[in-house]
């Protein structure tokens, strides 16, 4: 179920937190939160976090500000909630597409990438009006556009790859707290 793409002994050391990637519908939310409770770690959401400090939804900062308006947020809260420690934080799907971004996510803690096919993504984020990049005719083809860039950079952030194709969340994070060694 699980690949890990370090030694256990890197990943042990550098694992005072816990980052979540992956694309829109992986799960990462459900998963940390699960993670953070089975740990007693602090729980966050990087787009959560955006929305409560500036009182304003993702949308709304996507049709005001537009995406690179966001992602400028969204770099200034990484760099930030990295900074913490014995977190599990779940980062938007397009936290990778920035150089410091996955710079911070790779050496402040083990990235975990919830890798995700496009149709599971699909199912899971159909009804869902609160992802902008998703308000498009053809939803099926914009994830794929998405997932085909971003994953790259997924891969490369990563220190530990979890297929989320089978399995409850809970069961999941079961699954990623014994890859780290940490039952």
């Amino acid at each position: 179920m699980t690949r890990l793409l370090a030694s256990n002994e890197f990943i042990v050391a550098a694992c005072t937190n816990i980052f979540l990637v992956g694309p829109m519908g992986a799960g990462k939310t459900t998963i940390g939160r699960h993670l953070a409770e089975m740990l007693s770690w602090h729980f966050l959401d990087s787009d959560h976090e955006i929305e409560v400090r500036t009182g304003a939804t993702i949308p709304w900062i996507f049709d005001v500000e537009g995406e690179a308006g966001f992602r400028r947020r969204e770099a200034a809260m990484i760099t930030e909630l990295t900074s913490l420690k014995y977190v599990v934080l779940a980062t938007g799907g397009g936290a990778v597409l920035n150089d410091a971004n996955r710079r911070h996510l790779h050496q402040r803690g083990t990235v975990v990438y919830l890798e995700t096919p496009v149709s599971m993504q699909l199912e899971r984020t159909a009804h869902d009006k609160n992802r902008p990049l998703l308000q498009t005719l053809n939803p099926q083809q914009k994830l794929t556009e998405l997932l085909n860039v971003r994953d790259p950079l997924y891969r490369e952030v990563a220190h530990l790859i979890v297929p989320t194709t089978s399995g409850c969340a809970r069961d999941l994070a079961q699954s990623i707290i014994q890859a780290l060694n940490f039952s």
